[in-house]
C-alpha cells in the first residue's frame, strides 16, 4: 500500500506508539484467553501477522520458549526492534501481496490487521496456507460499522462532535479500502476456508482510561487528514481533545470480533 491510499495510521507517526499501548490494555486480556485456550505452549511456532507492537510477541515468545518459534511480520517493522531476538524472528512483509513467511506454522494469529488490507482474500488464503495440518488461525478484527459511535449515549454537545469526527474518522478509512464491516464475517470466511470447529466471540469496550487514550492518539494522529477533508476545523478538533482529556465522557471503541478455526 502507498501512504496516500493505504494504511491511515503509519507506525513511524509519533502516537503511534500511544495507540498500541491503548491496544495492549484494551485487547490483550481477550487475546491471550483466547490464545491460551488453543494451548499454545513450549515448541510451538507462531506467526504473529502485522504485529505493530511489541505485547502479543513477547506473550507467544514466552510461552513457545527457547524450542519453539515466533515469526512477527509487518509492512512496517520499527516497533519491533526491542524483541528481535530467539525465538522471535522479525521480518518486513505484506500479508496481503506477499506468499507466507514459512509453512507448517501451529498457530497463525492477526490482530485489528486485515480490515485495512485492500487483498484481504488473499491475505487470509495465505494465512490458511502457512498452517500446518490441525494448526489453529485466530483472526481478532474491528467492525466500525457494527457500532460506530465514539459515544454511543449522545446526549450533548461534546457527544455530538465526538461522533461527528468518528464519522469523518470511518469516511478516511472507507477511502483507503478498509472493511468497516469486516469482523462480522469472520466465522463465515474461516469456514469457507477450510476450517474446522470454527468458533467466534466479541468484545466492546466502553469508558475505560484507554479507550480514552486511544481516542486522543487516533484523533491527534489523524488531524491534518481530517482537516483536509474538511471534517472538522482544527478549533473543533482542540475542543474534542479537550473534552477527552477532561474525562467527562464515555468514550467506545468498535467492537473486536474474534474468531477461530482448526485446518484439517
Amino acid at each position: 500500500m502507498s501512504e496516500s491510499d493505504g494504511y491511515l495510521l503509519e507506525n513511524r507517526q509519533t502516537e503511534a506508539e500511544e495507540r498500541f499501548d491503548a491496544f495492549t490494555a484494551l485487547f490483550d486480556p481477550t487475546t491471550f484467553r483466547h490464545l491460551d485456550g488453543l494451548g499454545i505452549g513450549p515448541g510451538k511456532r507462531c506467526w504473529e501477522v502485522g504485529a505493530g507492537g511489541t505485547s502479543v510477541v513477547s506473550w507467544l515468545a514466552e510461552k513457545v520458549g527457547p524450542d519453539g518459534e515466533v515469526v512477527a511480520t509487518d509492512i512496517d517493522t520499527s516497533l519491533l526492534a526491542s524483541v528481535a531476538r530467539p525465538p522471535v524472528s522479525v521480518r518486513v512483509h505484506d500479508v496481503g501481496a506477499e506468499e507466507p513467511p514459512g509453512e507448517g506454522f501451529d498457530l497463525v494469529h492477526a490482530r485489528l490487521v486485515l480490515v485495512h488490507v485492500p487483498d484481504r482474500e488473499r491475505a487470509l488464503r495465505s494465512m490458511v496456507d502457512a498452517l500446518r495440518p490441525g494448526g489453529v488461525l485466530l483472526i481478532e478484527d474491528a467492525d466500525p460499522a457494527l457500532q460506530p459511535l465514539t459515544c454511543p449515549d449522545e446526549h450533548g454537545p461534546a457527544q455530538e462532535l465526538a461522533n461527528r469526527l468518528r464519522r469523518g474518522f470511518r469516511r478516511l478509512l472507507a477511502e483507503r479500502g478498509a472493511d468497516l464491516s469486516y469482523g462480522r464475517r469472520l466465522p463465515r470466511l474461516l469456514r469457507e476456508a477450510g476450517l474446522h470447529d470454527v468458533r467466534a466471540d466479541a468484545y466492546f469496550p466502553l469508558t475505560s482510561p484507554a479507550c480514552a487514550a486511544l481516542e486522543s492518539a487516533t484523533v491527534r494522529q489523524i488531524r491534518d487528514r481530517l482537516v483536509a477533508a474538511d471534517i472538522a476545523t482544527d478549533e473543533d478538533i482542540d475542543r474534542h481533545l479537550a473534552n477527552v482529556a477532561a474525562g467527562g465522557m464515555d468514550l467506545a471503541t468498535a467492537p473486536m470480533i474474534s474468531a477461530w478455526g482448526r485446518k484439517p
